[in-house]
């Protein structure tokens, strides 16, 4: 599970591995859901671009913005049938969410400390992800959204710390940066083979209890006018 994360402001790296410039996309310092946050997509025709999106996938069918509350996190057992993300998988609307770091709970000590966990060797990390594209129907604003796909992680070394005791313990899924081009143009790469638990050495964790809050917003708008 991942509900708080930090974006990763590191405009070098996006644009060494991804071609695109990070810094150029508005976001808080922290992103919890429905706050705003950097990721990357292959638009069909703008190719591959840099958005600000919710966290928190809004379904095109949605009434409100609400259910991005409870949408950040989809589990890759379930999400080709689940009725807020089918739409976006089977069209294979894949994004990678850029980050520095994300935050979970460890309850070692028997009541929940939040911990820190970020990539071993530095560098930023891409998350597979969704997207979608949702019309507030209030102001006609055009929004975009995602959700960070999930993977099993009871057992790994640090994502099996996470979360209380007996619960069963999940991960986000680490792209490499070899595989991010063929996370964003599925059409003729198999992509289940890409959603594994992060191989052991790629993550390191630590305490983390106390953390700034992004004064930012929790609505913190996504850019317009991309996906029309």
């Amino acid at each position: 599970m991942c509900t708080n994360f930090t974006p990763t402001r590191n405009g070098r790296w996006t644009r060494e591995t991804l071609g695109i410039d990070v810094t150029q996309v508005s976001c808080p310092t922290e992103t919890f859901p429905r706050y705003a946050a950097p990721i990357v997509l292959a638009d069909r025709d703008q190719g591959v671009q840099c958005v600000a999106a919710r966290f928190g996938l809004i379904p095109h069918w949605a009434q409100d913005a609400n259910i991005g509350r409870r949408t950040y996190n989809a589990r890759t057992e379930t999400v080709a049938e689940k009725p807020s993300y089918r739409t976006s998988w089977k069209r294979r609307q894949f994004a990678i969410a850029l980050l520095d770091d994300f935050f979970e709970p460890n309850w070692d000590t028997g009541r929940a400390v939040r911990w820190r966990i970020r990539r071993a060797d530095g560098q930023p990390m891409g998350v597979a992800s969704i997207w979608d594209r949702w019309t507030d129907p209030g102001t006609g604003e055009l929004v975009a959204s995602f959700s960070m796909l999930t993977v099993n992680a009871d057992g790994h070394p640090v994502m099996g710390q996470f979360h209380r005791p007996g619960d069963e313990k999940r991960s986000v899924v680490v792209l490499e940066p070899q595989q991010f081009a063929a996370w964003l143009n599925p059409r003729h790469e198999p992509v289940q083979a890409l959603l594994q638990c992060p191989p052991q050495g790629v993550l390191v964790s630590e305490p983390a209890p106390t953390g700034r809050i992004a004064a930012t917003s929790a609505l913190a708008p996504a850019q317009q006018g991309l996906f029309g």
